[in-house]
């Protein structure tokens, strides 16, 4: 049974239709993911009194969670751990303990080494894995 579509149509449930829809609403839960963080930040300091006073530091979210949604849809899409799946997580999680720095005024001088252990991990998958 041959179906005609017109030039640029595909057929519903193709395998390459959803990942287009990947691509073009990619960016659509970052932003969704990030609104709801911050609803629960801002909400649980209302509730619990909890002072934030670095709450802009939030906003390093927004980076640090595409990065780590960057590096998902590389994975799923290549089903290897290619370079670019590596960079964009290793990004990610650096971003990710820049901002729980901030948010939690944690002492700089007590948690650089963590960006070590990133790093050498990042090194550690592209041994283990390359």
């Amino acid at each position: 049974m041959s179906e005609d579509f017109a030039p640029g149509e595909e057929a519903i449930g193709d395998e390459s239709s959803r990942g287009e829809g990947l691509r073009r609403h990619g960016s659509t839960w970052v932003g969704g993911t990030v609104l709801i963080l911050i609803g629960v930040v801002f909400l649980v300091r209302n509730i619990s009194g909890l002072s934030l006073d670095n709450w802009w530091a939030l906003f390093i979210l927004i980076p640090a969670i595409t990065s780590l949604g960057n590096a998902w849809r590389t994975y799923r899409s290549s089903d290897r751990h290619s370079s670019a799946v590596r960079g964009s997580l290793v990004g990610g999680l650096m971003m990710l303990v820049v901002a729980m720095i901030f948010l939690f005024e944690l002492d700089w001088g007590m948690i650089w080494p963590v960006f070590l252990i990133i790093a050498g991990l990042g090194g550690l998958l592209a041994w283990l894995l390359g």
